[in-house]
């Protein structure tokens, strides 16, 4: 499979199955776009009068090499593969401690309904912390890496206990030969020089949730009362930022119906000094007045474009930032297994309540039906777990024919839940921004490399 696109003034052909990229010219384009359903002769015939015949044929033995050398029209060896992906052994590397289902912001967004996911407030006490960590040891296998993110509603309102699962943790990994990289994911309203010490310390990164301009994150992301987060929460992340050398964080936002213009939220928080940023389009029902519609696609595809060719100029001028959704590593990347299967929620990667039941991933929980086991007791329902297992790129019939398939990995199972009712579909509009993410990134790869 072959993808082609225009992007910025550049000409970019993507083998899929191989991940090779190659930036052309304009009668090297049109010959890829001809040369699966028509023979080089024809090819000359429908292009002779656009190109001289010479640039044709030299164009032809171009594409012919790429070919020839498996750079271009390449097979599909990956599904051949799949088998031995849903046969690995199960392991846990992740877990995502819902340390506060609890908040002190009121955001309309919110999936977890200020912080309650469909149940009740509750704090993780650090009993229920620690059988997890303890859970998450055994079930690591062989593994050595682990990562736990303290997750909420807001954890800095538990953040003792989040101090000591930090210390049990530490004491675990020499006992036991494990590491354990800890993230947090804080709205900043609790965010104090003690906080951050301890983070610098012992958070190998951490998520600092802001929107973007004052307008866009106060109406979005008010206190209970009704009144902005922004004023009190940007020296705060301002400063923490700075204090991690602009390194191992993320501002993260989300973006909605009323601020289709996110660009300028992405470039305010630039211009704010942050390097590493991440503003996503929100997923909510179609009944609420915030909503992605579909009618709105063509104008964040656009945005994507300003974005993307704004990315470009400030990087020759020195002043570039990390925009998550455009960070694409065209050499290395993820394991065939990740780029198959995406992020292991149900698997490798699951969710903790304050009172230890286990979900496939903070996006499932309070949904009864998803209910996996607990940590003191251990995983119940192993079909659950089987069946995520079974979700990948190629179970799900929209990605068998995506060139995007390999970058995104079948997106989201949550999503695909909430709109479709199984895990083994996709959330449209999603999918649509996902493909547009991928061509912008693959147009910065090319500019930087124009230019380096």
């Amino acid at each position: 499979m072959v993808h082609q696109y225009k992007n910025n003034g550049y000409n970019i052909v993507l083998d899929v199955n191989s991940g090779a990229i190659h930036v052309v010219d304009d009668v090297t384009y049109d010959v890829v776009a001809l040369w699966k359903e028509t023979s080089h002769e024809d090819i000359i015939q429908r292009l002779k009068e656009a190109y001289n015949e010479e640039e044709i044929k030299e164009a032809i033995e171009e594409v012919a090499q790429l070919v020839e050398q498996k750079d271009l029209f390449t097979e599909d060896d990956y599904e051949s593969y799949i088998g031995d992906v849903t046969k690995r052994p199960t392991v846990v590397k992740a877990l995502c401690l819902h340390i506060a289902h609890d908040c002190n912001l009121a955001c309309r967004y919110c999936f977890a309904e200020e912080g309650e996911y469909h149940g009740r407030r509750a704090l993780m006490s650090y009993e229920v912390g620690k059988a997890a960590l303890d859970f998450l040891i055994a079930n690591s296998g062989n593994r050595r890496n682990l990562e736990v993110d303290f997750f909420g509603g807001e954890p800095t309102l538990n953040f003792q206990v989040v101090k000591d699962l930090v210390a049990y943790g530490r004491e675990q990994e020499k006992l036991y030969d494990k590491h354990f990289r800890f993230t947090l994911t804080t709205n900043g309203v609790l965010l104090n020089d003690e906080i951050m010490e301890f983070a610098n310390q012992e958070m190998d990164n951490v998520v600092l949730s802001i929107d973007g301009r004052k307008e866009v994150n106060d109406r979005m992301r008010p206190f209970r009362n009704g009144s902005g987060s922004y004023d009190l929460i940007v020296p705060k992340f301002q400063k923490f930022a700075d204090s991690r050398n602009q390194e191992r964080y993320y501002v993260r936002g989300t973006f909605t119906h009323n601020n289709l213009d996110f660009s300028r939220d992405v470039l305010h928080l630039a211009d704010l000094g942050f390097k590493q940023i991440s503003v996503e389009p929100v997923v909510a029902e179609e009944t609420d007045d915030y909503a992605i519609r579909e009618e709105d696609i063509p104008q964040i595809c656009e945005e994507y474009d300003v974005l993307a060719k704004e990315m470009v100029q400030r990087k020759k001028e020195g002043r570039d930032f990390n925009f998550f959704h455009f960070m694409i590593d065209l050499e290395g990347g993820p394991c065939v297994a990740k780029r198959l299967s995406g992020c292991g929620s149900g698997t490798e990667y699951l969710a903790v309540t304050p009172w230890g039941d286990l979900y496939p991933c903070h996006q499932f929980v309070g949904k009864d039906e998803f209910l996996m086991g607990n940590v003191f007791e251990g995983l119940k329902r192993t079909d659950i777990r089987d069946e995520f297992k079974g979700c990948n790129v190629y179970s799900k019939v929209k990605c068998r024919e995506c060139f995007a398939r390999f970058y995104c990995s079948g997106g989201c199972a949550a999503n695909s839940y909430n709109f479709h009712g199984n895990i083994h579909d996709t959330y449209d509009i999603g999918c649509a921004l996902q493909k547009k993410r991928v061509e912008c990134a693959i147009m910065i790869k090319a500019a930087e490399e124009s230019y380096l």
